[in-house]
């Protein structure tokens, strides 16, 4: 499963450094936890939890049914 959250991960990538962020795959847990480290200008934006939950969960759990959850780590 950690190869394919990394695909979709590759197709969120571009839009996010076009706005100076990026995203980092930390780990894939048991039971479908995704969990990412937010990057440059997406780290203390305050937009971040919108981009995180609203952007790649949804095209995470859009694309591999078995995600749950994508929550954001330091």
């Amino acid at each position: 499963m950690k190869e394919k959250v990394k695909a979709v991960i590759e197709k969120v990538r571009p839009m996010l450094q076009s706005d100076g962020g990026d995203v980092e795959l930390v780990e894939v847990e048991e039971g479908g936890i995704v969990k990412v480290r937010l990057q440059g200008a997406c780290k203390g934006c305050p937009m971040s939890q919108m981009t995180l939950k609203n952007g790649i969960e949804r095209l995470l759990k859009k694309e591999i049914p078995e995600v749950k959850s994508v929550e954001s780590v330091e």
